[in-house]
């Protein structure tokens, strides 16, 4: 689709605020209409349809991509959204460590265990940690207690943290990020520790380096859209506001 509006605007509506398009409401990719609800994610949503040039590109629509999921996907049955994210408390990167060499697991502890150490007193549980990387369960109230966390978020907070989780590979980091607990970039580099550590000892090659920039891009939207939800801001204050 090439671009055929001239103003972009953020519309006040009843259930969120809406962005237009010479006036005309913004869908959904199924049609629904694009609320989210607070004017920060709103007005950078505006952002990124002002500065279409030509003919739209989603990925550099990332926030409109995140919103759309939330109202279409999320909202109308969280349920199989969540059932997919919390599965990552079974299976969570910081609970699987190296059995060697020596550096790597120092590393992995000093990077690691910080997290684990939050979760285990914010959300009283007990999390194991393993050797290698075949799969063993977690204590079912564990398992419990944090997918239970991952449920009292709303639509749009899940839209936010699917990426971010499934590019870590952490539930856990996903979950200190939203709480602020941490910050982004250090959840980036827990993330990547392993991948950092093969890289010292052996150099990146194009293809990973091409790959791990797209993923960045993709988590640094989602972090961005987690960010702008709860930024406060004064409606007065904000241009564009039909």
């Amino acid at each position: 689709m090439k671009r055929f509006w001239n103003e972009v605007a953020v519309v006040l509506e009843t259930g969120g605020y809406g962005i237009a398009l010479d006036a005309r409401p913004v869908r959904t990719p199924g049609r629904l209409p694009l609320l989210v609800p607070g004017i920060a994610l709103a007005q950078a949503i505006a952002e990124e349809w002002r500065a279409v040039d030509g003919e739209i590109d989603p990925r550099a629509m990332r926030l409109t991509g995140l919103a759309n999921a939330a109202v279409e996907r999320i909202e109308p049955d969280p349920a199989p959204f969540l059932a997919g994210l919390a599965g990552y408390a079974e299976t969570d990167l910081l609970a699987y460590r190296a059995d060697g060499p020596e550096p790597l697991v120092e590393r992995q502890a000093t990077a690691w265990d910080p997290h684990l150490a939050w979760a285990r007193a914010r959300y009283d549980v007990h999390i194991e940690t393993f050797a290698g990387v075949m799969h063993h369960p977690q204590p079912p109230a564990t398992v419990a207690r944090l997918q239970d966390a991952l449920a009292a978020r709303s639509p749009f907070e899940l839209a936010a943290l699917s990426p971010i989780v499934t590019l870590t590979g952490s539930l856990i980091l996903g979950l200190a990020l939203a709480e602020r607990a941490t910050d982004a970039e250090t959840v980036w580099a827990a993330a990547n520790l392993d991948a950092d550590w093969q890289a010292e000892l052996w150099g990146e090659d194009d293809l990973a380096t091409a790959t791990r920039a797209a993923h960045r891009a993709e988590y640094d939207g989602a972090v961005r859209f987690l960010a702008l939800l709860e930024q406060p801001a004064d409606e007065a204050d904000q241009p564009g506001l039909a």
